[in-house]
């Protein structure tokens, strides 16, 4: 089979489309033919391998995992024999991180993982991507912050792929949403519910008198000491960028200080948990109140023009590869 590689941290070039074994499910898992993937900001930051803290993941001197990717789009090709949940020729989609091997015509899952059956109503490409940024912002959202009726936030990247899920998620659980992007996507914002859209270019949201309950940073553009301003007492600045300052605020903040600093390991977490992120994504899909925002697709040859579109910070939504 066909699947991206890269044995070396590095620019886009690292990455090369070669020939490898196919997987041959266990007696656990189904294989799927992958049919959509999705290039995300952190496959990038893996393979640049410039960030310390990120290497201690994939590998210290090279990447121990040569298969990127995580997210899928497919159909079930094969199944082990102790598989009940899946059959050969169900659509699926879902992560499988924390592992990686997505950017690949197959990929060998247990069937417990975190997928669950495509909507009739979805092509690969949109399934792919419903799941990158919705499952950051929902343990964020839903989780670390509890969002509740009539509490307001303010979502900083607010037309990226996390952030566009987390304005639609955020109205969905009833709060007052005010997103924070650059002009050309203020009418997208706008589309997707939120009730304020503030253009960074032309307003600093640190200046505002307004404040939130929730300040959500998901593209790491800001700092807890910047957002505190703008923090109501008792208020939680999330962020989806890990780093040694904010596990330090972390730490500081769970004992002292009125606001509180989190990052949330949404990758981390139980796959069990995982499965019900997706069951609610679902049932708000099929009632029409979430759709995935795509901004481009390219096929698996131009991966790394891909990555190269990604590393400008200018994607809306998400990037898909296809392999169909």
């Amino acid at each position: 089979m066909k699947a991206v590689v890269n044995t070396k941290y590095g620019s886009p070039d690292v990455l090369q489309i070669v020939e490898v074994e196919k997987p041959v499910p266990a007696d656990n898992e189904v294989l799927i033919k992958i049919k959509a993937t999705t290039v995300e900001t952190t496959d990038t930051i893996f393979r640049r391998g410039k960030v310390f803290s990120a290497r201690m993941a994939t590998g210290i001197m090279k990447p121990k995992d040569t298969i990127p990717g995580s997210e899928f789009a497919g159909e079930i090709e094969a199944v082990g024999q102790a598989v009940t949940r899946f059959r050969v020729g169900d659509r699926v989609f879902g992560t499988a991180a924390p592992q990686v091997g997505a950017h690949a015509e197959y990929i060998s899952l247990a069937e417990n993982s975190a997928m669950a059956l495509t909507p009739d109503q979805l092509s690969d490409v949109e399934a792919v991507a419903i799941h990158p940024g919705a499952m950051t912002a929902l343990p964020n959202i839903q989780g670390a912050a509890n969002i509740q009726p009539g509490q307001k936030i303010l979502i900083i990247g607010a037309s990226g792929g996390i952030g566009s899920s987390a304005v639609q998620l955020a109205k969905h659980f009833g709060a007052n949403v005010t997103g924070v992007c650059g002009t050309t996507n203020v009418d997208l914002v706008k589309s997707l519910g939120a009730d304020r859209v503030i253009d960074y270019r032309q307003e600093d949201f640190t200046q505002s008198t307004e404040r939130y309950d929730v300040v959500f940073d998901t593209v790491g553009k800001s700092s807890f000491s910047r957002a505190k301003r703008v923090l109501k007492p008792g208020g939680i600045y999330l962020t989806t960028v890990l780093s040694p300052t904010i596990l330090r605020q972390m730490l500081w903040t769970s004992k002292f200080g009125r606001q509180k600093a989190q990052l949330v390991f949404a990758g981390l977490r139980p796959t069990e948990e995982k499965q019900g992120y997706l069951a609610l994504l679902l049932d708000l899909v099929k009632a029409g109140k979430f759709k995935p925002v795509i901004d481009r697709s390219y096929p698996l040859a131009e991966i790394a023009e891909a990555h190269r579109y990604v590393e400008t910070g200018r994607k809306t939504g998400n990037v898909v590869i296809t392999l169909d």
